[in-house]
């Protein structure tokens, strides 16, 4: 079906009840024109593209560094670059103890996507004219257990989770350059300069782990399924003012 990402967005939307629309992503060699092109942050733009706008990043309109060499539009930084990142990271920003910790949280990880594409498309799901490689929840927790429980409901395998580092990393990078679902809190700086609701938090899912999310929703009680409960089990939950079902 074309497009049918726009039909699986609203179905999502309507049944989390979500406040913020998916955010599909994805990486391109295609020129895209665009009317006025933006400087603007990668976390910025998850934002905003949540609540409905469509950003084209490239080197040219990536704002941030770090978000440029995290999501593979630039090398990483080298040398005197490097050094004085990590002097920024540990004595301007705080977000890391020491340059070993940096070390450690930068290799331990899955490396950046160095020149995966010449752009990203990063805009609502149902607005998308290319189609997603990952898409962005930026969701509650109740909402995130959902989607994480839809998500491996056919194959059962565990996700692999890597909240470390910045937003950029764990909620685009990470899911791009594994293919694994992932779900992270961001990283402070990114929280705060952004004012994202404490409530948030980011779930990305491959998008080709979506068609089989999408058909898990009428099996599974994170979708719309009921939960059966043998009699002797639901006398327990009566007995303990369980309810059976959200």
């Amino acid at each position: 079906m074309e497009r049918e990402w726009i039909d699986q967005s609203r179905k999502l939307i309507d049944l989390l009840a979500l406040k913020l629309k998916p955010v599909a992503i994805t990486f391109t060699n295609e020129k895209v024109e665009v009317e006025n092109p933006r400087r603007t942050w990668v976390c910025r733009a998850l934002k905003l593209a949540a609540e409905g706008q469509s950003f084209v990043i490239d080197v040219e309109t990536s704002a941030c560094g770090g978000g440029s060499w995290h999501c593979g539009l630039v090398e990483p930084p080298s040398g005197e670059g490097k050094r004085a990142l990590q002097a920024f990271l540990t004595a301007g920003e705080k977000l890391t103890g020491t340059i070993v910790s940096f070390h450690r949280m930068q290799n331990l990880g899955s490396p950046p996507p160095t020149g995966i594409s010449d752009r990203i498309l990063i805009g609502p799901m149902e607005d998308a004219g290319m189609r997603p490689d990952i898409v962005v929840f930026l969701c509650d927790p109740e909402q995130a257990c959902r989607l994480v429980s839809l998500d491996h409901f056919w194959d059962g395998i565990p996700p692999r989770i890597d909240v470390s580092g910045s937003l950029c990393h764990a909620a685009i990078s990470y899911p791009i350059v594994t293919g694994r679902t992932n779900l992270t809190l961001g990283d402070w700086t990114a929280r705060r300069m952004q004012k994202f609701d404490k409530e948030i938090v980011f779930v990305t899912i491959p998008y080709e782990r979506m068609q089989n999310l999408i058909l898990a929703v009428p099996r599974s009680s994170a979708g719309t399924a009921r939960v059966e409960l043998p009699e002797p089990i639901r006398r327990v939950f009566e007995e303990e003012g369980l309810t059976e079902s959200p």
